[in-house]
């Protein structure tokens, strides 16, 4: 049997650990202090607080069904929940997506958008090779007033970038792309959406995707607090970690693709230049803040006007009635892209709906990455220059892509089916 290390504990890394603990002797190296990634979670007075986010499950692909379920009861484990989303716009709740539910805004809003998505229906179809960024993209599809009022101010927010400098090809599989008619004929019948990625989802019973880590943790060997500061090569075929603290067949890494010029200390010039092509991709850090809040029946709300520092709420709470057990009220994590001061946090949750009351706080370094043109280019050189050493990159941000769970779990088949670890 192979003997491989995997860096990183996220869902990538415990999804490729499982996937190949029959073939190989696997071994985690964990930085942090608990595993999970970006999806633990912990009790916060007996309410759990999803410290990046609130991470739920679904997908449409069989293959990641069958194997996910595999590992759980989705009957007795899991809750399947109607998604309601809703966008907070001149104190009003509109529909999720917006271009669903344009009926909803106000009258001269909804006749500048229609008359230009009217405009444009000599051209329905997915538009996608027509433009060479995010905002063109945006713009040619649903007009410059829905621009102006949602998708410009609302990604940019999110993203904290100029969305001009985002290639297309960063959406594939993240969103549907809008058909007018369907968009037109959806707003005329007041008909509900179906096709969006989380219109539904599943969701555990009890301590939300912490529940998944610990399953998919349970048999393998992490070592935590783990700090991996070298890899060399020290044979044909043989890898040494930390100055031969460790010595494997091969590497999945998991981590931060930025690092690895810090890291691998190969002699090798192609490769390093490489390293160096990728160690300055831009991402976003997250402020999280779990609050207390008012009743109510919505999962995800967006906050795309400029009054408010937050960009969304994601009302965990209503997940699963278990992550209320510390309070009488209902909870919910509020999200604001970059590093926040916390007593600004505090003074901008008045601003927001709900009596929200403030029980804990976390801010992650990185959480959504943001792609260039170069990047895929970038990666796919560095990923065949590693693979001859043994070495594999594998999730969000070893890879560079904005991978959800489903994705993270897709990605580890199709690296566990690379039939390399079985040589």
């Amino acid at each position: 049997m192979k003997n491989v290390v995997v860096i990183g504990s996220g869902i990538s890394g415990l999804s490729i650990s499982r996937m190949l603990k029959e073939v190989c002797k696997i071994e985690i190296l964990e930085k942090d202090k608990s595993f999970g990634g970006l999806i633990k979670c912990e009790r916060i007075g007996g309410n759990l607080f999803h410290r990046v986010g609130g991470h739920v499950f679904n997908s449409r692909n069989q293959i990641v069904l069958d194997w996910f379920w595999s590992h759980f009861d989705k009957e007795k484990e899991f809750i399947k929940a109607k998604r309601n989303a809703k966008i907070l716009m001149n104190s009003n709740l509109i529909g999720y997506p917006i271009e669903n539910y344009i009926s909803q805004l106000p009258e001269p809003q909804l006749k500048a958008i229609v008359n230009e998505l009217l405009d444009k229906l000599s051209n329905d179809k997915t538009n996608v090779e027509n433009y060479s960024n995010f905002k063109d993209f945006l713009i040619g599809n649903f007009g410059e007033e829905l621009y102006k009022i949602y998708f410009g101010p609302y990604n940019t927010k999110l993203w904290n970038t100029d969305l001009a400098s985002v290639p297309l090809e960063w959406l594939d599989g993240k969103l549907p792309m809008p058909k007018l008619r369907e968009v037109l004929l959806s707003n005329i019948l007041k008909s509900e959406e179906s096709n969006m990625v989380h219109s539904s989802f599943y969701y555990p019973c009890r301590d939300g995707s912490q529940f998944i880590v610990n399953r998919l943790s349970e048999d393998l060997s992490i070592n935590c607090s783990y700090n991996v500061k070298s890899i060399e090569v020290i044979s044909s075929n043989l890898l040494s970690i930390n100055d031969g603290d460790k010595i494997v067949d091969s590497i999945v890494y998991c981590g931060d693709v930025r690092q690895l010029h810090k890291i691998i200390k190969i002699d090798d010039s192609a490769l390093n230049q490489a390293m160096t092509n990728v160690a300055n991709l831009i991402s976003n850090g997250t402020s999280n803040v779990l609050c207390e809040t008012d009743e109510n029946d919505i999962s995800w709300l967006y906050l795309p006007e400029d009054k408010f520092k937050a960009h969304r709420i994601i009302y965990t709470g209503n997940f699963s009635d278990t992550n209320n057990e510390g309070t009488s009220r209902k909870t919910c994590v509020v999200e604001f892209s970059g590093k926040q001061d916390q007593l600004d946090m505090i003074n901008e949750l008045k601003l927001l709906p709900g009596n929200l009351a403030p029980l804990s706080f976390n801010y992650e370094a990185n959480s959504y990455i943001i792609q260039n043109q170069n990047t895929r280019k970038d990666i796919a050189i560095l990923k065949s220059l590693l693979k001859s050493y043994g070495i594999f990159l594998l999730g969000r941000f070893a890879e560079w892509e904005y991978y959800n769970m489903d994705k993270c779990i897709e990605a580890a088949m199709e690296l566990k089916e690379s039939n390399f670890f079985s040589k």
